[in-house]
């Protein structure tokens, strides 16, 4: 059996006509950008978030650095925002590519978000951000957050990409921060057949400022502002998007019920499955567990045919690219460790009883195979 990490296909089959005639009318009205796909499409985006406004931009690295640049975070290059070193590269390039310095602290042990009780000691006169990631659809303890970004006066930005449709206490991901930034990556819970992105506000003022600043600096044509972006979600993405998005929480009842699934199934298997906080509702991007044995796992599920993976090896602190800020092995333990021992079982909607049946049965077989050489040991020592 061949079973990959996400299959795009078994969405995409579904809803082919719709998305086709869509495009096909984008095509024959040459209106390619910023037209009424978006205008559509970021309106009801904006609803589904609990937010007033939705800002498409041209990907999720882009939604970040817009996001920040925005708020004028950077313009001092001795600017700083307080993030996490577990997430994928792009929050922190994000950081980079507004002008300011990104400042890690460790994760929580048991969400694997931003640990809200190591904040405070790393703020400093120079901080102006402070980015949770919602890891693997996961939303941090926002309601900490937002209690000390009001305290210090910062702005609050959620690294929303990875949490479309995720909630914390009835209130969802997007509506918490002054902004929030989203990726519409394919793989995404919900995404685009391409690159695409959006940031989500309640305040209209950085609302217009970002619409500004995603299309060159320019108000109106020829008539710039200020220096700014190409960053335009273009008409055939929003096509994609508008036709997914009434499908959204259903798909993320598939993800939930497949990972009630897993937690079930995999008790005794030696793994430790994923803690969803108090007052937490998951998107599930990720089903992420961690092994004691990851590495010899992840070779035995990909040799039987099972597309797990990896979600992320090696911080963004350990990066070769992450160097530059100083962060020394050691120097985020709980990040460290777990992503030595983390792994990503396959999760998507249209998963199958059997399917789900298989990857537990390989993960048991696994651990069986694991456990016989010690059995032999102990009989040779009891001699």
């Amino acid at each position: 059996m061949q079973i990959p990490l996400v299959d795009l296909k078994a969405q995409y089959i579904p809803l082919r006509e719709e998305i086709m005639r869509g495009m096909a009318a984008v095509l024959d009205s040459m209106h390619l950008t910023t037209g009424p796909n978006l205008a559509d499409f970021e309106e009801n985006f904006a609803a589904f978030c609990g937010a007033a406004y939705c800002v498409g931009v041209a990907n999720g690295t882009d939604a970040l650095q817009l996001a920040l640049r925005a708020c004028d975070v950077g313009l001092d290059p001795a600017d700083e925002v307080i993030t996490v070193s577990h997430s994928f590269i792009a929050t922190t390039e994000g950081i980079w590519q507004a002008g300011a310095r990104p400042v890690f602290v460790d994760i929580d042990p048991r969400t694997y978000t931003m640990d809200v009780s190591q904040v405070e000691a790393k703020i400093t006169a120079h901080t102006r951000a402070i980015l949770p990631v919602h890891i693997h659809g996961q939303m941090a303890d926002m309601v900490s957050l937002r209690e000390i970004a009001d305290r210090y006066n910062l702005y609050l930005i959620e690294d929303a990409a990875q949490a479309h449709g995720a909630s914390l206490n009835g209130k969802p991901a997007g509506s918490w921060g002054d902004l929030a930034c989203f990726s519409f990556y394919p793989g995404k819970n919900l995404g685009a057949y391409g690159e695409a992105g959006a940031i989500t506000t309640d305040n209209q003022a950085l609302a217009e400022r970002l619409r500004v600043l995603r299309n060159h600096g320019s108000e109106t044509k020829y008539k710039h502002i200020e220096l700014g972006f190409n960053s335009r979600l273009d008409e055939l993405q929003a096509v994609v998007l508008r036709a997914k998005l009434p499908y959204i929480n259903r798909w993320n009842e598939g993800r939930r019920k497949i990972a009630r699934q897993y937690d079930r199934l995999l008790t005794g298997s030696g793994l430790v499955t994923p803690f969803v906080a108090p007052g937490s509702v998951s998107a599930y991007h990720h089903y992420a567990v961690t092994s004691g044995n990851r590495d010899a796992l992840l070779d035995w599920l990909q040799a039987n045919g099972i597309g797990a993976g990896i979600h992320y090896p090696l911080p963004i602190h350990l990066q070769p690219a992450g160097m530059r800020y100083g962060y020394a092995p050691g120097s985020l333990p709980v990040t460290e460790k777990y992503t030595a021992s983390t792994l990503s079982l396959p999760i998507y909607a249209e998963m199958t009883d059997e399917q789900v049946n298989y990857i537990v049965a390989k993960v048991f077989e696994f651990k069986e195979l694991k456990e016989k050489p010690r059995i032999k040991d102990s009989l040779v020592t009891m001699k």
